[in-house]
């Protein structure tokens, strides 16, 4: 389908906007339904953008609003190149796009290049015989002797990660569900394609892309059988551990080290428009090695965010200082995404049982932290997951593996923009997912305003970041944890940020590093030193200090 071209206005080129930046993730199903069909759209997008530009953040992400049978909620892609009607058209995407410039914020998309939807054209054509023009578009291949699957490999949400095709009499690989074929970057044309999507978008004035599942974009093509993974190693970071997924050392399904040539052909196609990208390293064991591997040498994506900071267990002090020396030793000059939550994980304050204390601190420790940010929808309200009735269950996921697993659907629940309203203004009709009655007392009209809100202390750490440029572009010293408090210290641009994190439930007294140090943070919640340097850290405290120091020379 053609498409007048787009009337967005632009923001100057800067090819250094990611760095540091703050990503506020937009979930649109749930963020703002304008037509009353229970249902998130672009307009609504457009209308609650000032929501986002007055929480401080630089940039937006939005999943995708593809045309798409919607078996995996926009993940599932038909057609790359057009808006699907339950989100609106694409005039509304480049309303979307004017008024996010007008509020001086960078637009980023969800671009799905691993699988399409088994309606996209490509498919249905592949799938006719093992002739035609793109018999070679997916990954297909002959089943063994005995008719079984060609290897061992297994799909993230659940059973093999191939399905039975007859017209071809072959199978093709899916890693996610069988309606989620997976498309073989082994062939040119199909990059070629994939890379014109990209430059689409880019035409019409987005400013980047987050990439989903970016490490499972080839496939080994012997596709040689992964080995079993030790069940003292299996965690359930990327899958649920009732799912036989976490079984297996992914070694030959995904991470295959053809992806860095076909990453710097995607870095090319970006760099004219200064854009930048993101990707979601998807793998339990190598995720920050992964990522290094990918955002550095500055040829390939800018940044990718792994799973450290999104698995089951808190991110305790002992947690990251392991991560960050996992990362200093992969690759120091790799550039992170930090998040604690998204779309497909259980919301952080109810994945770690955080109280509101220790919520609000690891907000400012989000902000500290060398990389760029994430923040999810409803994060800055303080939203905990949702608890779905399996009747109301619209995540695949969730209803195969319930009750064990209940799914992605108590994350995505809709925005609560205000209280009075049974479906807290996000919409007229009857909603894909209920509003919970707790989120209706979080709502963010119901928070504005209130300095002792969640919503008002993200918006002064937000603010604490940009007006402290180390935060955002500053060099981090190694992580160390002494027991519950973790500290390190931030430096460039002329001063130096020393912080301690309580990431404990109980007091923690720490020494104040020697020298002239000024404290900070105080609006924040932040503690001071006390008589002789000592500071004394309530639980889920912190402590934030400053002083400057000489700039290196020229």
């Amino acid at each position: 389908m053609s498409h007048p071209p787009s009337t967005a206005r632009r923001l100057p080129v800067d090819p250094d906007w990611w760095r540091g930046a703050v990503i506020y993730q937009i979930y649109p199903r749930s963020f703002q339904d304008t037509n009353g069909d229970g249902v998130g759209d672009l307009a609504g997008i457009a209308q609650r953008l000032d929501h986002i530009a007055g929480l401080g953040a630089d940039a937006i992400w939005i999943s995708p609003f593809f045309t798409s049978p919607m078996k995996d909620f926009g993940y599932d892609v038909s057609d790359y190149c057009d808006v699907d009607p339950m989100f609106g058209t694409m005039a509304d995407f480049d309303r979307v796009v004017d008024r996010a410039h007008d509020l001086g914020l960078r637009v980023m998309i969800d671009l799905v290049l691993s699988h399409t939807s088994d309606k996209h054209p490509w498919f249905v054509e592949s799938r006719r015989d093992r002739t035609n023009p793109k018999a070679d578009w997916y990954v297909w291949a002959d089943p063994r002797p005995d008719g079984t699957p060609p290897n061992n490999w297994l799909s993230v949400f659940g059973g093999s990660a191939w399905q039975w095709h007859p017209g071809r009499e072959q199978y093709y690989l899916h890693n996610f569900l069988t309606s989620q074929p997976d498309l073989n970057l082994h062939h040119a044309p199909v990059q070629d394609a994939l890379l014109d999507v990209a430059r689409f978008w880019l035409d019409r004035g987005v400013d980047g892309f987050r990439l989903d599942t970016i490490n499972f974009y080839f496939a080994d093509k012997y596709l040689r059988d992964n080995p079993a993974l030790p069940p003292a190693l299996r965690n359930d970071s990327i899958a649920p551990k009732v799912n036989p997924y976490n079984h297996q050392i992914h070694l030959f399904s995904k991470n295959q080290p053809e992806n860095l040539a076909f990453l710097k052909r995607f870095r090319a196609v970006l760099e004219p428009f200064g854009a930048a990208a993101v990707g979601e390293v998807g793998d339990a064991q190598r995720g920050l090695e992964i990522m290094a591997e990918y955002t550095s040498g500055g040829d390939k994506v800018q940044m990718c965010y792994p799973f450290e900071l999104l698995q089951p267990t808190r991110a305790d002090a002992a947690v990251l200082a392991t991560t960050f020396d996992r990362l200093a030793q992969a690759a120091p000059d790799a550039w992170p995404c930090w998040a604690f939550s998204n779309h497909d994980t259980v919301r952080h304050v109810t994945r770690w049982g955080l109280s509101d204390a220790g919520l609000r601190a690891y907000a400012v420790l989000l902000v500290c932290l060398r990389g760029s940010l994430c923040l999810y929808q409803g994060e800055e309200l303080g939203l905990p997951e949702a608890d779905i009735a399996f009747d109301d269950l619209q995540d695949p996921y969730g209803i195969e593996f319930w009750p064990e697993f209940k799914g992605r659907d108590g994350c995505r629940t809709p925005m609560p923009w205000e209280p009075s309203n049974r479906n807290g203004g996000f919409s007229d009709g009857k909603p894909w997912l209920p509003v919970p009655p707790d989120h209706l007392r979080r709502s963010a009209a119901g928070q504005a305003g209130d300095a002792g809100s969640m919503l008002e202390h993200y918006r002064r750490a937000l603010a604490f970041r940009r007006a402290h440029p180390v935060l955002v572009t500053g060099a981090m010293g190694p992580v160390t944890a002494r027991g519950d408090v973790a500290c390190f210290t931030r430096t460039g641009a002329g001063e130096e940020i020393w912080a301690a994190f309580n990431l404990g439930a109980g007091e923690a007294t720490i020494a104040a590093p020697s020298g002239a140090w000024d404290a900070l943070g105080a609006g924040l919640g932040a503690s001071a030193p006390g008589a002789g340097g000592v500071i004394t850290l309530a639980p889920w405290g912190f402590a934030l200090l400053r002083r400057v120091v000489a700039r290196a020379a020229a």
